[in-house]
């Protein structure tokens, strides 16, 4: 049986991998956004875009991503403990014979009713000619993509659990990657000569996208043993269970993008001074949260992914010590990798954003209005990455409740905070990143209060004292980045393109290494862990390829 050191080594490398493929992914998804920056701007089409594309997405993450993942994961995993592999891969063939029908029935009514939940969503649309016609076109195109990513998403809980976390981690990038290639040859190339808006082209490259997402994980399932074969069982215990899990986990894990989807909604109809609908906050917001989604996926996706299988395992057999070491650990690792980032995000929101997304139709002004949400977003980062491991960890201890009442307790407190912060006092887009932040920081709080009294304890003063260590450290890095970026910006000269360069390119790895030296000196235990993991996994393969 493994020792809670080894377990957690054994997450940190999981955690390691996964957030190599991850990089990839996020840094694909950056070059996409800065494809759409540079071709359509902040504004109509881009607005209508990203409208068209949060109703699947947000299936995606509450049914696919979310709830189908969390749920089909832990209940894969303990029916692989417990009654070994052929059980294991009937589940998986019972589940996907009853999910298929029902995801394109979802998806067939979601393309017919586009024009009312367009026009519910996002009510601003309407006031501006054309949006609203193009929102619902867009939307009709990509409503297939929610039942290509539940199937990605059911690949990667059967890799995930075998212990392969790479190539799922990677399908995200292979997304990335063919979205935007299929989509500007079906827009700027093909698309012409057939009348075919650009947009629209872009469309058809994400549903692409999604389906080659599935495709690239196929190799890796055969290699687990799993052929799909049609198997009926509404009635199989195990699919009983996930779908049991999946109504509250949905629910549960519904909180970040029902809120960023709600920001939509207010950003869609907000207006100038003269009382007219504003046309570009919605993408601001957009293009903003896409560096969250860099962070967050490296640490929070990376150490939550890494984490369910082991915690599982460990719960499924009673395990709870074991349980308790290796999540506060898990928290502890998410707070050395995420603290940090909240402050360089802060300091180099401004060099960040102008420097990748600054080109073609995207202004200055936007450049300014997009890093003014980033700042705001950011300021969530700790909570959005930690809830994700202390939700898995409820659903690793067959508890679905408790994730499912903090989330809708946080989706009203977020809405609440938009209608007295926007419609109240008046305020900007940026108010909307703030609200999603607050209430991201307090659904984490929540559920680490809670966990504790389940579980007797997660190491509260440990990682207290690691948080605290971690965030004496990253102002230090936070103020020297700033002082860095000040003195080449006097040299180069502010806002322009190879001054942002040059500030990215100083302050980063040196803020890097700053902080590495101050965690060292101040003997950051996630740090040490994390090293010697790395060292371990350098030298099997060294010994491998010996």
């Amino acid at each position: 049986m493994p020792d809670a050191e080894s377990a957690h080594a054994q997450v940190v490398r999981r955690a390691g991998v996964v957030s190599l493929a991850v990089f990839f992914s996020r840094i694909t998804g950056l070059v996409r956004e800065t494809v759409f920056a540079g071709l359509f701007g902040a504004g109509m089409k881009y607005d209508a875009f990203v409208a068209a594309y949060r109703i699947p997405n947000l299936l995606r993450d509450l049914l696919a991503e979310g709830a189908l993942s969390t749920a089909f994961v832990t209940t894969y995993s303990q029916t692989l403990s417990s009654k070994g592999r052929q059980e294991a891969h009937a589940l998986s063939n019972r589940l996907t014979t009853l999910l298929v029908p029902v995801l394109t029935g979802i998806c067939a009514l979601g393309a017919l009713f586009a024009p009312v939940l367009v026009d519910r969503i996002f009510p601003g649309y309407a006031s501006i000619e054309g949006k609203l016609e193009l929102t619902v076109l867009l939307a009709r195109v990509m409503m297939p993509f929610l039942l290509l990513i539940a199937l990605a998403a059911k690949a990667m809980g059967v890799l995930n659990s075998h212990g392969t976390f790479g190539v799922p981690a990677l399908s995200s990038g292979f997304f990335n990657v063919t979205s935007v290639g299929a989509g500007l040859l079906l827009g700027f190339v093909v698309g012409p000569e057939l009348g075919i808006d650009p947009i629209v082209g872009m469309a058809v490259g994400t549903l692409l996208g999604g389906g080659v997402q599935y495709v690239c994980q196929i190799p890796g399932l055969r290699r687990t043993g799993l052929r799909f074969r049609p198997m009926a069982g509404v009635l199989d215990p195990g699919v009983r269970q996930v779908l049991r899990l999946m109504g509250p986990a949905a629910i549960g894990a519904a909180a970040v993008q029902v809120n960023v989807m709600v920001n939509s909604v207010f950003a869609s109809r907000m207006t100038d001074a003269a009382g007219q609908i504003i046309d570009a906050p919605v993408s601001w917001l957009a293009y903003s949260f896409r560096f969250m989604q860099l962070p967050l996926g490296l640490f929070g996706v990376a150490v939550a992914s890494a984490t369910l299988p082991v915690i599982s395992r460990d719960a499924g057999a009673g395990r709870i010590e074991d349980f308790r070491n290796t999540l506060s650990r898990s928290l502890g690792l998410v707070f050395l990798l995420t603290i940090p980032s909240t402050v360089g995000l802060l300091v180099l929101s401004r060099p960040l954003v102008g420097a990748i997304y600054e080109r073609g139709r995207f202004t200055p002004f936007d450049t300014e209005q997009t890093a003014l949400a980033l700042s705001f977003y950011c300021l969530g980062l700790v909570g959005y990455a930690s809830a994700k491991v202390l939700a898995a960890a409820f659903y690793a201890l067959d508890n679905v409740r408790t994730p499912m009442l903090v989330s809708v307790l946080s989706i009203a407190l977020n809405f609440s905070l938009n209608k007295v912060f926007i419609d109240v006092l008046g305020l900007g887009h940026w108010a909307l990143a703030l609200s999603t932040s607050l209430v991201a920081n307090l659904n984490f709080v929540l559920l680490f209060a809670f966990m504790r009294v389940k579980v007797r304890g997660v190491g509260g003063r440990r990682l207290l004292a690691a948080g605290l260590k971690t965030g004496a450290a990253s102002i230090v890095m936070g103020a020297c980045c700033w002082v860095l970026a000040r003195l080449i910006e006097s040299w180069i000269g502010p806002g322009t393109f190879v001054g942002r360069l040059a500030v990215l390119a100083v302050t980063v790895p040196a803020g890097v290494g700053l902080l590495y030296t101050l965690c060292r000196a101040m003997r950051l235990p996630e740090l040490d862990l994390a090293r010697q993991a790395v060292l371990a996994r350098l030298g099997r393969n060294a010994r491998d390829g010996a």
